[in-house]
Parts: structure tokens; C-alpha cells; sequence
């Protein structure tokens, strides 16, 4: 069978490809290829403004083409890269090559032809891939994940700010509690995800340049004289990266391991959201909005299930799994370097193409809810027991003797709590008429605090 999205295995690939499509050119095999080219290029036209000879500064003609080769790079770009590939069995090695051809293909000067051995001078494929994959990573997040997770953010403030004053039936341990407000819930989660979207958009990106085992030693060997490690610094910050240094071989990932656990906490939030909403759609505190055609269950018509915060949950789970694998096992490689991170960095995509779609399934099952205000009123009405803190605390403020035990004994356990109840129990405590007054104004909807 030919690929596509009936026939990949990868549900990401195949159900779901038109919903995280804008991930492809981050973390697909031809994304991965394209930032290659990139830091080839720059590294190329970076090498030239050091002074060491034969090299010179390159014209801005020269600069222009090679910037040209990343900036019109392909599919069919990519094919001629794997074609190298296929004859050297090894993907970095066969970006050299087909950076070799393309310079002879497009025409450039001749003093840059006579230096054609300085692509990839004195590197080791980690300092290519140890850049690239970083910075794919860092411009996913930025040009796709931040944008798309501060969207159910501003739904989530906008919910809060609109349901601000709608008191409701807390619940703790599952059991009825001193009532909330609805807008001040939803402002719970903007407050978490807010944290932790300022934390992870302050990150560095980290990345590892340094030749075969970090020591830069073919540059320093070739020209001993020459500040190496201060021209890595400033390459690797150029590109909008942060150097690791000293290293081995590889990037030390420790400092992706820290983004990696910061996404892994904002899809614990998100869970937690689901959860939530889930369960007052179960408890009717909201309903959904319809869309004519859709189907919620194959036997029972009545049925409009919550799919989208059960979808947004599942993949906010696999997104984790995958992403708390990434940050125990990349940092973790035998002396200088062993080659199981190249293997399991390609799953970079996974995390963050289920982290998207989760994010995605959670605002549009943001942007279908309905609040029954009936309903959310009808709960408080029916746990007039929810009070008893409120009542036993204005007693401990009078000095009434073991205010919490009185209500302790009344309301513990009593399922037949009502208003009659406590306005009984209220008329017979032995306090000031001023005080009875207060205790009788008590409302579960009015108690819900500031």
C-alpha cells in the first residue's frame, strides 16, 4: 500500500495529520534535513569572518546564494539529500555532499568553490544535529504551541471573567463543600497554565558544539592560535541558542529535560481541566452545544457525550508518556557519547504532535459549553448543610461553647439537611437576637466568599 492517511500507522500520520500539520516542518524527516542545511550554511558563512587563512570574508552575493539554498529548500532538496544518503549511510555526512553539488549547481564565486572543504570544517554530526533539533524545537514552540495553548487560556480567562459571580456547589473528596464561584474555578487553571507558559517561553534552548568529543580538537588543531570556543559561542547565539559547554560528544540534555518536564506539566493541567468539565457536564452543571449530523452514540440518540475533553485527555496522557521517557533517557549516554538519543530524538514530533492535539480538542470542547445555571443553582439549594462552617465559625467568633461539635452533631452524616432544619437549630441557640439575625441570612448561593 502507498502511504497516506488511511494506510500510516501512526494515528498522528493518519487520522489526525490535518490537525497538526503545522508541526511538519519542525519535526518531519524533511524538517529535520531543512535545519540541517541551515546550520551548514550559516556555520559555512560564519567560518569565513574568522580571519584564519585561506579563508576571508565572503561577498554578499556569495552570502545571498547560500542563504537562498535553506531559504527555496524543497521536497525535491530533501530527495537529492537521501539519495546521498543512501550511498554514504549516514544523514549528515550526506547534507556535506549535497551542499558540495548544490554550490557547483547554483554558480557561486571561485573563491568559494577553492573552499569547498570548509562546509562542515572540523565538526562532528552532533554539532549539526545538537543545533538543528533544538532549534526546530524552540521554533515549534514558538510559532506553534504558544500561540495555539495561549488561546484556550484566553477562553479560559474570558469564561472566568463571564461566570465570575455564578456561585457553585464546591465539592472536596467528591462530597458536598462551602460553595465557589464557576468563573473563579476556570480562574484556577488560567492562573496554572499562565505560570507555566512564562516559565517555558523564558527557557533556553540548549545545544552542544564543540567537535568529535567537545574540545573543538580539529579546529584548535589546525589553528591553535585562534579563540574556538568564544567563535562557538557566538555561532551557537546567533542562532538563537544557548551553548553548552563543557560536554562530551553530545548535548548533555539536561536542559531540554527541563522544557520537556515544563510541557509535561502543562498537559498535567490540562487533564485536570478535562476532568473537571467533564464532570460537571456529567452532573449537568453544563450542556453542549449541538451540531446538526453529529452522532454521540451508535444505539442511544439522546446521547451528547464530552469527546472532546476525553480526546484532550487521552492525548494529553500519551503526550507525557512520551515526553517523560525523552527527559529520563536523553541525558543518560554511555562515556563520550552512545547513539541511542539520534533514535529516539526523532520522537520529538510524537510529543508534541499529541501535546497539539490535545490543546486543540480542549478549546474546541471550550467553545461548546453551555452553562445551566439552573441546574448549578438546584445543587446549592439542596445542601443547605454546606453552611455549617459558616455558622459554627460566626459561634467560635461569639464565644459560643464548642460551636463545630454542635454543628458536628447536627449535620454529620444527616442527609435531611434543609432550611427548616437550620433556621430551627438556629432559633434555639442560646445567643443574642442580633447574632440569630446574621446566622438566618446565611444562603449556600451567598456563601461563596471573595
Amino acid at each position: 500500500m502507498d502511504l497516506n492517511q488511511l494506510t500510516a500507522i501512526s494515528p498522528l500520520d493518519g487520522r489526525y495529520r490535518k490537525k497538526i500539520d503545522t508541526l511538519t516542518p519542525y519535526f518531519s524527516e524533511y524538517g529535520l534535513i531543512h535545519y540541517r542545511v541551515f546550520i551548514e550554511v550559516e556555520y559555512l558563512i560564519a567560518i569565513h569572518e574568522t580571519g584564519v587563512r585561506p579563508l576571508r570574508p565572503l561577498g554578499e552575493a556569495d552570502k545571498i546564494a547560500l542563504r537562498r539554498i535553506f531559504d527555496q529548500f524543497g521536497e525535491s532538496d530533501a530527495d537529492q539529500v537521501k539519495a546521498f544518503e543512501r550511498q554514504t549511510n549516514h544523514d549528515v555526512k550526506a547534507v556535506e555532499y549535497y551542499l558540495k553539488a548544490k554550490l557547483a549547481e547554483i554558480g557561486v564565486s571561485q573563491q568559494l568553490m577553492d573552499q569547498l572543504e570548509f562546509i562542515h570544517f572540523g565538526l562532528t554530526s552532533q554539532d549539526i544535529n545538537n543545533t538543528a533539533i533544538p532549534l526546530s524545537l524552540k521554533d515549534a514552540i514558538q510559532k506553534a504551541y504558544l500561540p495555539q495553548i495561549r488561546q484556550v487560556i484566553s477562553t479560559l480567562e474570558s469564561y472566568a471573567k463571564e461566570w465570575a459571580e455564578i456561585p457553585l456547589l464546591a465539592r472536596t473528596h467528591g462530597q458536598p463543600a462551602s460553595p465557589t464561584r464557576l468563573g473563579k474555578e476556570f480562574a484556577v487553571f488560567v492562573a496554572r497554565l499562565e505560570q507555566q507558559v512564562s516559565e517555558l517561553a523564558q527557557m533556553p534552548f540548549p545545544a552542544k558544539f564543540g567537535g568529535a568529543t567537545g574540545n573543538l580538537n580539529a579546529h584548535y588543531i589546525a589553528y591553535p592560535d585562534h579563540d574556538w570556543h568564544g567563535f562557538a559561542d557566538a555561532f551557537v547565539s546567533h542562532l538563537g541558542l544557548a551553548r553548552s559547554y563543557p560536554t562530551t560528544q553530545i548535548e548533555h540534555y539536561d536542559g531540554l529535560a527541563r522544557i520537556f518536564d515544563c510541557l509535561k506539566r502543562i498537559n498535567t493541567i490540562l487533564i485536570d481541566l478535562c476532568q473537571d468539565i467533564w464532570i460537571y457536564i456529567s452532573q449537568e452543571y453544563f450542556r453542549q452545544k449541538v451540531k446538526a449530523g453529529e452522532v454521540g452514540s451508535s444505539a442511544m440518540p439522546h446521547k451528547v457525550n464530552p469527546i472532546d475533553f476525553e480526546n484532550a485527555e487521552g492525548n494529553a496522557g500519551l503526550s507525557t508518556a512520551v515526553l517523560e521517557f525523552l527527559s529520563r533517557k536523553l541525558p543518560v549516554s554511555r562515556l563520550q557519547r552512545d547513539l541511542t538519543d539520534s533514535t529516539v530524538l526523532r520522537n520529538l514530533g510524537v510529543a508534541m504532535g499529541y501535546a497539539m492535539l490535545s490543546i486543540s480538542s480542549v478549546q474546541r470542547g471550550l467553545g461548546k459549553l453551555l452553562v445551566n445555571k439552573e441546574a448549578i443553582a438546584a445543587d446549592l439549594d439542596k445542601n443547605w448543610a454546606v453552611l455549617a462552617e459558616a455558622i459554627q465559625t460566626i459561634l467560635r467568633r461569639e464565644g459560643y461553647p464548642k460551636p463545630y461539635e454542635a454543628l458536628r452533631d447536627l449535620t454529620r452524616g444527616n442527609n435531611e439537611i434543609n432550611e427548616a432544619t437550620l433556621t430551627n437549630f438556629i432559633r434555639n441557640l442560646n445567643v443574642n437576637e442580633a447574632v440569630k439575625t446574621e446566622l438566618l441570612m446565611l444562603r449556600p448561593r451567598t456563601y461563596t466568599g471573595k
